[in-house]
């Protein structure tokens, strides 16, 4: 497996990690100002990875579904972004072999960037949006997600 496919990896299981850490009830969380609920912040990325596999290998949808962000279980959530971070692993191993991914400039390396920065986004507004209702996620998780090593 090339690095660029096992970094994406990894940060595919640190955003199941940390759902996992999180209860069913509080994927209604939401920040104070307004936006995504958490269970909704899962979906969207889930969902803005269905849009680059739908533009730059859309083979690779098969048997993937958008979630409906008022329709969102853990159970679904883990499901659907397990699916959906193994057919990006599969975009960016054809990415590494051809050099580019369709509809992204300037080429693979800098597509996982937008993808790690844009995951990463994401898991900051839904740690908030659980600090801020109450709820922070437990210590042992949010330190567990800068343990790439053991990820």
């Amino acid at each position: 497996m090339d690095h660029l496919t096992e970094t994406w990896e990894i940060n595919n299981r640190l955003n199941l990690y940390l759902l996992d850490g999180i209860a069913e009830a509080h994927l209604a969380d939401a920040l104070t100002s307004k936006g995504r609920n958490v269970g909704q912040q899962f979906a969207h990325i889930h969902n803005v990875r269905l849009m680059w596999l739908k533009v730059a290998l859309p083979a690779a949808l098969e048997k993937l579904e958008k979630i409906e962000k008022d329709a969102v279980t853990k159970k679904d959530l883990a499901q659907q972004l397990k699916k959906s971070g193994e057919a990006i692993a599969q975009l960016l191993t054809e990415g590494v072999k051809t050099g580019k991914i369709k509809g992204f400039k300037p080429h693979p390396t800098a597509f996982l960037g937008y993808l790690l920065a844009h995951e990463a986004h994401h898991r900051s507004q839904l740690i908030l949006a659980l600090k801020q209702a109450g709820h922070p996620v437990d210590k042992k998780i949010a330190y567990g997600l800068w343990e790439w090593g053991n990820k």
